[in-house]
């Protein structure tokens, strides 16, 4: 629960230290740009929110590693959410009112985090999971995010080298099957998630796993 507030918390800063030009700019999101990116984060934090408020007494049925919905094929953004979120996004219009949206419902949610049981059951979609568990998920959307969000932002902060190590451990779990020692985390996260193609030499290290990749977590 410590990392997911320390990766929430990083990713909240680098958005608040952009600059307004930057929201115009592409993201790591194919087809979003940084301001649609944003306006995802704040569903993201309502989600946390609500999510946090669901509580239940069933046993859970999901973890942070079976949580995730994994596809062979990239997002079309067909998705009406993403299609919502890109029409919202565009609907803030001034960069600061992103900005300012984020840090309210992300605040909360962080500080809900904080106070929340971690053995304590929550459901989302359909699924039970501890609190522990689903604010691990967070971990792994957070990283992403947040490299996503500074893919074509060379001043960005990168996000905490913990958050990637987590990262990285969750994506393998999920793969079943570790990347090569070779890969810094980043670079493993990005190429497993199809974030980045890898090079021929890195598709040599991974050998049989990369006939697998990438992961579209979804």
């Amino acid at each position: 629960m410590d990392l997911f507030s320390r990766s929430w918390a990083a990713l909240r800063t680098a958005v608040a230290d952009l600059p307004d030009e930057d929201f115009a700019r592409p993201s790591g999101c194919a087809g979003w740009l940084v301001r649609d990116l944003v306006c995802h984060l704040v569903i993201d934090a309502q989600d946390v929110l609500i999510t946090l408020a669901t509580p239940t007494a069933a046993e859970p049925t999901r973890d942070a590693v079976t949580y995730w919905e994994v596809s062979g094929t990239p997002p079309t953004g067909d998705d009406p959410l993403d299609a919502l979120t890109v029409r919202l996004a565009a609907a803030y219009e001034e960069p600061w009112l992103l900005k300012f949206h984020l840090d309210d419902v992300g605040s909360a949610a962080g500080r809900a985090a904080g106070l929340a049981d971690p053995g304590a059951g929550v459901g989302t979609r359909d699924e039970v999971f501890t609190v522990d568990e689903y604010l691990t998920t967070y971990v792994l959307e957070w990283t992403l995010h947040h490299l996503d969000l500074v893919a074509h932002l060379p001043d960005a902060v990168d996000p905490p080298a913990e958050g990637l190590a987590r990262s990285r451990a969750l994506l393998e779990a999920i793969a079943g099957a570790a990347f090569p020692a070779s890969l810094s985390d980043r670079d493993a996260l990005l190429i497993g998630t199809g974030r980045r193609g890898p090079t021929e030499a890195e598709t040599a290290e991974l050998g049989g796993l990369a006939a697998r990749l990438p992961l579209f977590l979804g």
